[in-house]
């Protein structure tokens, strides 16, 4: 299987011979193989965390004195702190678009708001100024060029997002005397490597040594979805600093925390509880990295606690630690089970890293990266994804089916499944699809257990879920699939978490008859089967279903439909676009029915034999 990632130069404008070599590579690819696509995050209106965009002002009147820093890991929500800057800017902080920033958190810039919301809903190809990071007013009132005032922040393009094209641009800005923006400092896309570098820009000019002064960070790009993307970190304006002396010393955290499960970022707790050993990683990580020109020694700890009752279930402590001057180092534990006798429905975690330092800047708070946790959820559902999506996921051809496996502890039940819904290109908002479930065979998907067609909805938020519940719960073996069917040419467009590996060897599609095992996806689909409470069963085998022995003929067909099958009761014909326009109610002894006035065209005839087996044909009618 092949994977065609759009990145954002293949824009179909800047370049008509590019462009057309694309369209022809593409056009052949949905011919020739059929596949998983994976394209960036794009269109859709999400509820702003913030208010409005405020592009030149809304400056505050009360002004912020030196030193002004902030590395973004005091920031609890996704949006940056009105501590340091105005509301409304569109940044997006998190940890988990880049992988080698300085410090906890970065303020990624791209073609969305803070909500997730494109800032051009009508031109998919337009391009503009995106997203505006304003500092709140900061007081250089009595400061001259001899104090020797510089401003240094961390600038990185792509990360895990998209590229920036080479019209694309981050801008820095300062605010002066006479109320002007002027540029400083100006980087262009495309020709870039992907690393953070350290930039040092000096404020000598008398016209921004003034009580109001303010610096602001915009960058420029497409404003339809989450492309040209760039990172910012460990901002710092400060006097007597120098460029010949960029260090700090700070030692910071920095990457994700690795999961406390083995397989699973999250797992039902009592799924968890037949073998809470196995169920365990065998380590938990992440790292830090020292930004001062000498080295450090210090201790950290790891703990484990109940995040609603506070008890400690593991604590690690490792002293004398050293970390060698402006390098990283990997801090690991093996954490213990969680043993606990909980019979409940859930145990949510909190799993802390945390390090005691000596940081010091006069003024300047460096503890706050001194920590980093992470949430883990023994609740009623089964996770690969860390529940951020970087991208999305598609299938790029109608009837292609996919299926993630998920691999139990002992049979269960499954109440639903929640699917991260994101957007690319175009609403799809109603458009039909099929949640499917399979049983397992020789480590494939093999017979249908249970589907339901639903309509494509979005979540109200970033990284958000929409769950689709069965009307009762579906028993499952202890080795199953989920997945959809794509039944329109529009494709559905999963999430996809480009962070965790866990579930990059669980995917599976089917292009037409046969199963194969996708190999090239680098990362998680994000979508979660949830445990449901009873069921007429569970299965502890492969029980015999109607999708084998079930055969509608003649295909391609006149007006009269045959079928072999004693047990149908329930035969629905739908459109390609998901309606149904005729439903079969067959009774005892039937074994053919009209289709009455159905006009030529491809149809999906979807039987069920009244219980849990349900089966899916292709019928062409003309």
């Amino acid at each position: 299987m092949k994977i065609f990632n759009r990145s954002s130069k293949v824009s179909f404008i800047n370049n008509t011979r590019i462009s057309l070599t694309w369209i022809f590579l593409l056009f052949q690819c949905q011919f020739l193989y059929a596949q998983l696509t994976v394209v960036p995050l794009g269109e859709h209106v999400f509820e702003d965390e913030t208010s409005a965009e405020t592009g030149d002002g809304n400056r505050t009147g009360a002004s912020v004195n030196l030193p002004f820093f902030d590395d973004f890991a005091t920031t609890k929500t996704s949006s940056p702190s009105i501590k340091y800057w105005l509301p409304g800017s569109g940044v997006y902080i998190n940890n988990t678009l880049t992988v080698s920033h300085p410090s906890l958190n970065v303020a990624t810039f791209d073609g969305l708001n803070a909500g997730g919301a494109p800032y051009n809903l009508v031109n998919p190809l337009a391009q503009n100024f995106t997203d505006t990071l304003t500092s709140q007013p900061i007081n250089l009132a009595g400061k001259t060029a001899t104090d020797s005032v510089y401003l240094s922040f961390y600038w990185m393009a792509k990360g895990l997002g998209e590229l920036p094209d080479s019209s694309d641009f981050l801008r820095l800005e300062f605010f002066s005397k006479t109320n002007q923006w002027v540029t400083v400092w100006n980087q262009v896309g495309y020709e870039l490597d992907t690393l953070f570098h350290n930039q040092f820009i000096k404020v000598t000019d008398p016209s921004y040594l003034h009580e109001a002064f303010q610096f602001r960070f915009r960058s420029y790009g497409r404003n339809s979805g989450s492309y040209d993307t760039w990172h910012l970190d460990y901002v710092y304006l400060n006097a007597k600093r120098s460029v010949k002396s960029p260090y700090i010393f700070d030692v910071a955290m920095r990457k994700a925390v690795t999961p406390f499960l083995k397989k699973y970022t999250a797992m039902p707790l009592r799924q968890y509880n037949v073998d809470a050993k196995s169920a365990t990683a065998d380590s938990m990580s992440t790292d830090i990295v020292n930004h001062f020109n000498n080295f450090n020694i210090l201790t950290s700890t790891v703990i484990i606690t109940d995040e609603a009752k506070g008890t400690e279930f593991f604590r690690n402590v490792q002293r004398s630690i050293y970390v060698e001057s402006l390098k990283s180092k990997r801090l690991s534990v093996r954490p213990a089970p969680v043993t606990t006798g909980n019979t409940g429905d859930s145990l949510n975690l909190i799993a802390k890293f945390y390090v005691i330092t000596t940081d010091t800047i006069p003024n300047v708070n460096l503890k706050t990266n001194d920590t980093i946790t992470s949430r883990v959820a023994l609740s009623d559902y089964y996770a690969f994804d860390d529940g951020s999506a970087e991208y999305g996921v598609q299938v790029n051809q109608k009837l292609g089916r996919v299926a993630v496996q998920y691999i139990l502890s002992k049979p269960d039940t499954i109440g639903g499944v929640r699917i991260a819904m994101v957007p690319f290109n175009k609403d799809i908002s109603g458009q039909s699809f099929t949640i499917q479930i399979f049983n397992n065979k020789n480590g494939k998907p093999d017979q249908l257990i249970a589907q339901r067609s639903v309509g494509a909805r979005y979540p109200g938020k970033r990284n958000g879920f929409i769950d689709y519940a069965f009307t009762a719960p579906v028993a499952v073996p202890d080795t199953f699939y989920v997945g959809w069917l794509q039944i329109n040419e529009q494709p559905v467009t999963v999430g996809f978490d480009r962070n965790s590996m866990l579930g990059k060897n669980a995917v599976f599609y089917n292009l037409g008859t046969e199963w194969a095992k996708e190999i090239t996806l680098k990362g998680s689909i994000m979508i979660r089967p949830y445990l449901g409470k009873k069921a007429q069963g569970i299965i502890t085998g492969n029980e015999p279903g109607i999708e084998a022995k079930t055969r509608f003929y003649p295909n391609p067909n006149k007006g009269i439909i045959n079928w072999e099958s004693m047990s149908l009761k329930k035969i629905d014909v739908y459109t390609n676009g998901g309606r149904v326009v005729q439903t079969i109610l067959p009774k005892p002894g039937d074994r053919s029915a009209s289709l009455g006035n159905l006009t030529d065209g491809v149809y999906i005839l979807n039987a069920t034999d009244g219980k849990r087996s349900f089966v899916q044909k292709m019928l062409i009618f003309k």
